[in-house]
């Protein structure tokens, strides 16, 4: 049973993610979360893997399909950022799991967290065309900018989902589309930093393999779903989706955090 309820959050949450644009992951850890079918500490690992299969296998699409609009003098300063923030942030939530009686209550400081960003996001997606957005050119802003991302997605262990996308679009002024592309360059060295931390410093928590496998595959299958249908909506409607989904977030957000703090 909690096979299949993984595989089903995990494709449903690629899925609406992908057709709206703001990723899998920022869905799948709120959810099981809420459900409470795994620890904490089991699904933040979990999310994490999921988001750093889906990062590759899409970048590897796009790839092999030629399909990239990559900004690089951007995303590989943000990246390596970004890489750096994955370690930081693992380390930021190991040690702050440790400070609680019961690792899960550092489900509530994420959930807390999340709904903070989610709230700004929305705010900045529903507010975007009456904001000016920057061109940020010194490399070493461009660094910060990476290494809070990171530290941020690594964290959470959702990889970064509309937050990138948002600082793409406000900092470098990258549009919607190929901020989403440069994204999942981002998403994919923090959480892979993050995860390697986990697995190097023997911290990996238990875990059922046919579980984290399931969610894989399912993620991926989702995603390939979520992206025909993204094809057939238009951009009032997409946006649309992507309100309506930051606003589930939230929600799931609230209750997380009743549920672990209150």
């Amino acid at each position: 049973m909690v096979l299949l309820i993984c595989c089903g959050i995990a494709f449903a949450a690629c899925l609406l993610g992908t057709v709206c644009g703001m990723g899998g992951g920022i869905i799948i850890k709120p959810v099981l979360d809420a459900i409470g079918v795994l620890p904490v500490p089991t699904i933040t690992f979990l999310s994490g893997c999921t988001v750093i299969s889906m990062s590759c296998w899409s970048v590897g699409r796009t790839l092999l399909r030629r399909e990239a609009a990559l900004d690089l003098p951007v995303t590989a300063v943000l990246a390596a950022g970004a890489a750096a923030g994955g370690l930081i942030g693992k380390q930021l939530y190991t040690g702050i799991a440790a400070r609680f009686p019961d690792p899960n209550t550092a489900g509530g400081v994420q959930a807390g967290l999340l709904l903070a960003a989610t709230a700004a996001t929305l705010l900045y997606t529903v507010n975007k065309d009456k904001i000016a957005s920057k061109e940020v050119a010194a490399p070493a802003a461009r660094l910060v900018i990476g290494l809070l991302l990171g530290m941020l997605g690594s964290f959470l262990g959702i990889g970064g989902g509309p937050f990138n996308v948002a600082v793409l679009y406000y900092f470098f002024s990258i549009p919607a589309k190929k901020a989403a592309q440069n994204s999942l360059f981002i998403v994919l060295f923090s959480q892979l930093t993050s995860t390697m931390r986990t697995v190097l410093f023997d911290s990996v928590p238990p875990f059922p393999w046919a579980i984290l496998l399931g969610m894989v595959l399912l993620s991926i299958v989702g995603s390939e779903a979520g992206r025909r249908i993204n094809k057939s909506i238009d951009n009032r409607q997409a946006t649309l989706w992507l309100e309506g989904a930051m606003v589930l977030v939230m929600g799931i957000s609230v209750y997380n955090i009743v549920k672990f703090l209150g």
